[in-house]
Formats: structure tokens, C-alpha cells, sequence
């Protein structure tokens, strides 16, 4: 099968509400659209309910109520039929294990121990649980939750249910007139209470969800059996690409990654890899990049005033009771995580020290709790995910001597217990590869993250909250080193799991404009509806003036989620009700408070216009840079969506169509009027489609990434690029632009080409550089291409001109390009264009 690489892609949540048949249905809508690929979150067999898929259960099969194996190939056709590619996600580090009757290798295990033809699947510690494998589910109640199902005289083995959930026994150890706990005894699984499984679990999780188990995909046995189907789509054609999830659980990140490369004949691929601020992926991995957070974070700063770090700082500060600088912040958190929730993978790395003879060699023998110590010390003090050593050796350094910097009572285990977590064939270096990781997101993503306030909108899955914003140079350089390094790696403004969705955050990251403004209506706010924690408080009035206007129902089960993952005054396993109860009134007050709602009224008129503005700036700047963009079920229109499981709400999609519809004009030659700018859909969705459909029908246009100047009195609030024929603008701080009056006399130099907005159809001639007062009058952006494109093409309707009214053309909405590459070619004539750029 020829490889492809996809120019875009659009992600569809594939659930048993919205199924195969129902992603098969806007096939032709997502070609419209402009899109090159077809996203899919995973569809192998999952736990029965599943909203999301990530719990896979039988890996022989795509799941039934997803639509199964028949409605995964019709959905494979009829996108190749339209021209497009298809890319799957994946997981293969663990399985769901909730409900284990409907995952025959956990059953098996579960029924067999040891003896288990497929217990070298799972990722488990024999000797830690006397050769049982410990699980999770007991309350209070502990054996007496339990009931025993004796069988029954046609041949049904005896079960052992909690609640209704079943769970085998093994044959021969039921007899007549037992009760439960001699029955249970003899089980190779043991009952615990949930609370144990901080600490004494003996089986590998995905992070600390205890019905997630892992499996050993380095095991080629493993690997062939969960991947057997996987193969199968690409022998047969129907799959094009896979993203990988969580790569960072895995026992060997890049083996596994080779096996697939092997698999899939080197097919188009990404993994879920988060990168902290300056660290690189492995080059020596055969993947095509990541999942684009990395491109989001620098997306998002390049619209933050800098000028709002120092008093949004200041009301974090005054908040919080004094400055805790972030490294501290997150430091505490992961080490919280250590010592708490994941503790049981801190003492099962800890056992594999405590016998090491190189660690008990010299002096006296180290204590395993002062193993565990050092362990929780040294994963916590990371400042990424994890190493892939020998790749990434300095950073576990950094992290030895910060461990021992912060603990110096601990200075010595540390020196003890170095070399073996240093030496990458160690199996106590390798499960520290794959602990720190579930440490950092745990910590960091799931717990800072709602610790800190300054400016909400920062803290998003891939980031570093500490740095505000980013430079133009800096934002520049950083596309510039993805179109040399990882041109197909994907970018992305919204997933199932970023924490706000892209118009969200578009929303908060104006208050990095307002400072001052912003730190008095907190005030007034808080005063009519208080929270005893100042900073939640802080965050939740940003998610409350971000999402607006978000349900009641969305915001209170916002705040429940955003207050119980901080921890701070309210918890999962200990509700603070006190507390809970003023959080829940607080969000009642913004639709009951007439006060309150009078406040939200105020800043939304601050802050709608700016927002709209950065939320299709953002947009732009994100399709048209370098990468692969991806575009996040409904998102082409406004989405402000919060954390999961909001962000997965269904699109309506005939809404979609019609409001692309009007768009392209009954015959395909654009809307009779511009959209405005307003809370209805169409205005981004007519940059959205323009901007996939040119990446799509023109790659010749994006071959090259040149920065563009301005200069002029608003020079600073214009971001603008040169892709190697296709020009985008972006107005960036748009409070700031106001108040210094508007663009005037801002040029943006350009070469002199004649060139025509595929947005409003406007045209510019080639005899000047362009006078962004006039670029930008319709719209805070702009999509510049030749005029010879559109004349070429024959769209008749961008006959505008800069100083006439204007009409936009659908550009190609029906192409089935299946172009295999992108940002990879160049003309002579755009040779030229790069080096008049650099000279302009």
C-alpha cells in the first residue's frame, strides 16, 4: 500500500451514540469541510458503555456497539472513495478490566493465576500479593459486599459477584455449604478494600485507574495477539494512519514503536507524547510526530499580553497568601501523587532496589522505606514525562540532584541506588521510565493544573503555566524548527482531553489584556458570591467568563470535577460539603444574582469582541502553519467547552452542514453577504473550510515558513507568515489595538504579488505592500493567496477589491485530492517569493 501523509485531519469521537455508520454519514460533510483524513478515537472492543474507548477489552474485534468490523470497512470506503485517508487511535498499554467477564485474557488470569496461558500478559508483581493479584473493589463492607453464585446444575461454574459485577473461580474450589471467604480463599485474586490500592496494588495501571490494567505489549506474543486486527487494516487497506496513546507507559517506547513500524509497512504515525517547554521527541523513533500539544502551547501565548503577567501574578500572590513559584508548586503535587495514589508503583520500583546487590553492596543495608523515600523524591523532581535512556540521560541527572538537592537526608540512597536507575537495561531503570510519567500527569495535569489561576487558559496539557507568553521571534522560530524537524507531526487547539477547549481559552487569554480591570471584577465578584479558596475561586470565575454562556448543569459539574482534582479544599474520596455547598452557590449566582449576572454582562462586552478575534486568530495560525492540522469534532465552529466530559458533547451536524451550505452558495460561489462575527457558526467555519481547502487543493503554497514584518504604530499586534505563496494574517492583542486607535498607517511587507483574500474575496494589487487597515476590514484575519490561484480556478466571485466591497468563493469544496505530502515542494517562482520575503 502506498503511504500517505495527510495535508489535515478531523477528529470524531466514535461512541455507541454516534457510531461507525453515524462517522460514515458526514463523510462527504468532513470532504466539504476541507478536511484530508478521517480521525477516529479508538474501535476495538471496549468495556460495554464506553464513551470513549480507551478501556479495550477483546482486541479481535471492532466494537459491536460502535458498529463492528463491517461499519469500520464501510466507513473505510466511503472515505477513500471521497479521497480521503483514515487514521486510528490506538492503545496498546493497557485494557479495560472493569467488568471482567467481557475480557477473556483478564478472566482467564483471574480463573488461573499463574497457570494462565495469558498471565505473562499483564504487568504483574506474583510475589508482592503471595501469588495472588489484588483487586481493588471491597468498601467498607469488605467480604460481607460479597456474594457467592454457586453455578448451577447444567454446567455454569460457580461466580463470586460484587454487586453485579462477576468474577470466576477456579474449578475445583467450590464446594457445598462454603461461605464466601473460604471460597475466596482459594481464589488466585484477592478482594481488597479500594483504599489499598494507593499502596499495595501489585498490578500495573494506566496511571492510578484501577480498572485499567496493563499489558506487556514488549512481549512479541503480546504484541501479535493485540495487534493482529490492527494489522489486518492495513493489508486490507482500509486504515492509513495510527495516532499511538500514552506511548510513555510502555516498557520500550521505541521497540514497540519498530514492531509497528514493521506491522503497518511504515504507514503515517503519531503518538500521544507530551513534550515539556524545550524537550525534543526522539529522533530515532519511526514516527511522524506528535499529537500537536506542543504546537498549541505556542499558539496560544503568541495571543497573551505580556504586560498582564505582573498584576494577574499579583492577585495569584494576594490570593494565594504569598508567591509559590510553579517548580514548587508541581514538585509538592508529584510527590503528593507519589506518596499517595500511585505509591503502589513508587514500593513496587522500590522492591526491585531494596534486592539489588549493587544498592546493599558498600556500608550499611538500606532500608526499604528509605528506598520508597528516595523513590517518591527522585520521580517527583522530573521536569518531563520520563527518559528513553540512553536518549535523555541528563534529565534523569537533573532530577537525582535536584531529589537530593531538596532532600539531603536522602543524599546517600540517592548515591546508592544512581547507578542501577542509570543503566538502561536495569529493571529497576526501566519501571522508573514508566512510573515518572503517570507522576507528572497525575500530578501536574490532574492536580496543578486547578492549583493555579494566574491565567487559567495556560494551564493546558502540554504546558508550563510559568510561561506566560510567547514572543513573535519565538513563535516564529518555533514553526520554523517544526517544518525542518517534524513537518507531519500534527497540531491541534482542542481534544477529548485538553482541559478548555480553543475558544475557551481564546475567551480567558484577554484578561491578560485587561490586568487591572480583570483583578477588580474578580474582587466584585468575589465579594457578592465568596469562596473560603481564593485561588479556585479565581479559576472557576475564568471558566465561568470563558465558557459563557455554559449551562448551569456544564458549570456545576465543571466545578465539582476542577475542585476535587485540585484537592485543595475538597476531594473524590473526602467531598468537603461545607465547602462544596459555597462552590455550587457560587455558580448559581451567575444566572440568579442579578448583581453577579450585571458583573458577567459587563466583562462579556470587554471581552467578546477580543475573544472572537483571538479564537479565529488562533484558528488560522493553527491551519496554516506547519504541521498537520487537526480539526476537533465541531470546532470549525465556536466551541467553548471545558474539561471532560464536556469537551465530548455531540455535534449537530446538520446544523454543521447547513451553516457550511450558506458558506459555499447555492452555486458554489460563496455567500451572497460576509458572516459577522457574532456567536453564530459560520463565521469560523468560513475560515476553517478556506483554510483546509487550500491546504488540501494547493500544497504547492506550503512549502515554506518566512515570518513577514510590519511597521507602523500597531506593528506589534499583527502576527503574519509567508508559506511559500499562501500569506496568513492574524491580529493578535486586540484590547491593545484599540486602545492605540486601530492599524492607521500599519504596513505588513509582502512581496509585490497581486493577491486576493480567499475570506472576503478582496484583492490587492501588486504595487505596494499591504495597508493593513484595508487587509483586515472585514475580518481580525486574513488568507492571502496569488490572484492567479483563484483566477486559475475560475471562481468568478473575488472580484473585490482593497478599496471595494467584497464577496468570498468556496474555493474547491468538493476536491478528492489525495495528495501524498505536504510542505514538501517548491516552484522556482516560490524560491523567489522565500527570498524577496527575507528582503522585504
Amino acid at each position: 500500500m502506498t503511504r500517505r501523509n495527510p495535508t489535515s485531519t478531523y477528529r470524531l469521537q466514535v461512541t455507541a451514540d454516534f457510531d461507525l455508520s453515524a462517522a460514515q454519514d458526514v463523510v462527504d460533510y468532513v470532504r466539504d469541510l476541507g478536511a484530508d483524513w478521517l480521525y477516529l478515537s479508538p474501535v476495538l472492543q471496549a468495556e460495554p458503555g464506553s464513551g470513549h474507548g480507551y478501556d479495550v477489552v477483546d482486541h479481535t474485534h471492532v466494537d459491536t456497539e460502535r458498529g463492528g468490523d463491517d461499519a469500520l470497512r464501510a466507513l473505510a470506503e466511503a472515505a477513500h472513495a471521497a479521497g480521503l485517508g483514515v487514521l486510528v487511535d490506538v492503545v496498546p498499554n493497557h485494557v479495560g478490566v472493569a467488568t471482567p467477564s467481557v475480557n477473556p485474557w483478564w478472566w482467564s488470569l483471574l480463573e488461573q493465576g499463574q497457570e494462565s496461558p495469558v498471565a505473562w500478559a499483564f504487568d504483574i508483581d506474583w510475589a508482592a500479593g503471595d501469588g495472588r493479584v489484588r483487586i481493588p473493589v471491597l468498601d467498607d463492607r469488605l467480604l460481607d459486599a460479597v456474594t457467592l453464585d454457586a453455578g448451577t446444575p447444567d454446567g455454569k461454574p460457580p461466580r463470586l459477584l460484587v454487586g453485579e459485577t462477576e468474577y470466576p473461580t477456579a474449578p475445583g474450589t467450590v464446594h457445598d455449604g462454603e461461605d464466601v471467604e473460604t471460597v475466596h480463599a482459594r481464589q488466585h485474586y484477592e478482594f481488597v478494600h479500594w483504599k489499598r490500592a494507593d499502596s499495595e496494588l501489585n498490578y500495573r495501571r494506566f496511571f492510578a485507574v484501577n480498572t485499567l490494567a496493563a499489558i506487556r505489549v514488549e512481549e512479541p506474543e503480546v504484541f501479535a495477539a493485540s495487534h493482529s486486527v490492527i494489522g489486518s487494516w492495513f493489508r486490507d487497506g482500509l486504515v492509513d494512519g495510527l495516532r499511538i496513546d500514552h506511548p510513555d507507559g510502555l516498557y520500550d517506547p521505541a521497540g514497540y514503536l519498530d514492531d509497528l513500524a514493521d506491522l503497518t509497512g511504515g504507514a503515517y504515525t503519531l503518538v500521544e507524547k507530551i513534550l515539556e517547554p524545550g524537550e525534543l521527541l526522539p529522533s530515532s523513533w519511526p514516527v511522524d510526530g506528535t499529537t500537536g500539544y506542543d504546537a498549541l502551547g505556542f499558539i496560544d501565548r503568541v495571543f497573551v499580553d505580556p504586560a498582564g503577567e505582573g498584576p494577574l501574578t499579583a492577585l495569584e500572590d494576594r490570593l494565594r497568601g504569598g508567591h509559590v513559584a510553579w517548580q514548587d508548586l508541581t514538585h509538592g503535587t508529584r510527590r503528593g501523587i507519589a506518596d499517595g495514589i500511585l505509591n503502589s508503583e513508587v514500593r513496587r520500583l522500590a522492591r526491585l532496589l531494596v534486592v539489588d546487590p549493587t544498592v546493599q553492596a558498600d556500608g550499611a543495608p538500606v532500608s526499604e522505606d528509605r528506598i520508597v523515600d528516595a523513590v517518591a523524591e527522585i520521580v517527583a523532581s522530573f521536569e518531563v514525562y520520563r527518559t528513553y535512556l540512553p536518549e535523555g540521560i541528563h534529565h534523569l541527572v537533573e532530577a537525582l540532584e535536584v531529589a537530593a538537592e531538596s532532600r539531603p537526608d536522602l543524599a546517600d540512597v540517592i548515591d546508592r541506588i544512581a547507578p542501577a536507575l542509570s543503566d538502561a537495561d536495569d529493571a529497576a531503570a526501566i519501571r522508573l521510565q514508566q512510573t515518572s510519567g503517570m507522576v507528572m500527569a497525575k500530578g501536574v495535569e490532574d492536580t496543578a493544573f486547578y492549583r493555579t489561576s494566574r491565567l487559567s487558559s495556560l494551564s493546558e496539557v502540554g504546558g508550563d503555566p510559568s510561561v506566560f507568553s510567547v514572543t513573535l521571534d519565538e513563535f516564529h522560530a518555533a514553526q520554523r524548527e517544526r517544518l525542518a524537524s517534524w513537518p507531519h507531526a500534527m497540531t491541534t487547539l482542542t481534544t477529548h482531553d485538553t482541559k478548555r477547549s480553543e475558544d475557551t481559552r481564546a475567551r480567558i487569554a484577554v484578561l491578560a489584556e485587561l490586568g487591572e480591570e480583570w483583578t477588580a471584577a474578580f474582587d466584585r465578584l468575589n465579594a457578592l458570591a465568596p469562596l473560603a479558596d481564593g485561588v479556585f475561586a479565581n479559576l472557576l470565575w475564568q471558566a465561568i467568563v470563558g465558557a459563557r454562556p455554559a449551562s448551569r448543569e456544564r458549570l456545576h459539574a465543571y466545578a465539582e470535577k476542577a475542585s476535587r482534582e485540585a484537592g485543595d479544599s475538597t476531594t473524590w474520596t473526602e467531598p468537603n460539603e461545607a465547602f462544596e455547598q459555597q462552590m455550587h452557590a457560587l455558580v448559581d449566582a451567575a444566572f440568579d444574582d442579578p448583581a453577579v449576572v450585571a458583573e458577567l454582562d459587563a466583562l462579556d462586552e470587554r471581552i467578546d469582541a477580543a475573544g472572537w478575534s483571538n479564537g479565529l486568530g488562533a484558528k488560522i495560525l493553527q491551519l496554516t502553519a506547519p504541521g498537520v492540522p487537526d480539526v476537533y469534532q465541531g470546532t470549525e465552529a465556536w466551541d467553548r467547552s471545558l474539561v471532560d466530559p464536556d469537551n465530548r458533547r455531540p455535534v449537530d451536524y446538520t446544523e454543521r452542514r447547513h451553516v457550511l451550505a450558506s458558506l459555499d452558495g447555492a452555486d458554489d460561489d460563496g455567500p451572497d453577504t460576509l458572516p459577522g462575527i457574532d456567536l453564530g457558526a459560520a463565521a469560523k467555519t468560513l475560515v476553517t473550510s478556506r483554510a483546509l481547502r487550500l491546504r488540501r487543493d494547493h500544497p504547492e503554497l506550503f512549502t515554506r515558513y518566512v515570518p513577514l514584518d510590519a511597521t507602523g504604530p500597531a506593528a506589534d499586534h499583527v502576527v503574519a507568515f509567508d508559506r511559500g505563496g499562501s500569506v496568513t494574517v492574524a491580529t493578535r492583542l486586540p484590547v491593545g489595538l484599540d486602545a492605540v486607535g486601530g492599524w492607521a498607517d500599519t504596513l505588513l511587507h509582502v512581496v509585490p504579488v497581486e493577491r486576493v483574500d480567499l475570506l472576503t474575496g478582496r484583492r490587492f494589487p501588486a504595487d505596494r505592500d499591504l495597508l493593513l487597515d484595508e487587509v483586515l476590514t472585514d475580518f481580525p484575519v486574513a488568507l492571502l493567496v496569488p490572484a492567479d490561484v483563484v483566477d486559475g480556478a475560475g471562481h468568478d466571485a473575488a472580484e473585490g477589491t482593497a478599496s471595494g466591497t467584497s464577496t468570498t468563493s468556496s474555493t474547491s469544496s468538493t476536491s478528492t485530492s489525495t495528495s501524498t505530502s505536504t510542505d514538501d515542494t517548491e516552484t522556482d517562482a516560490q524560491a523567489e517569493v522565500e527570498i524577496l520575503e527575507g528582503h522585504a
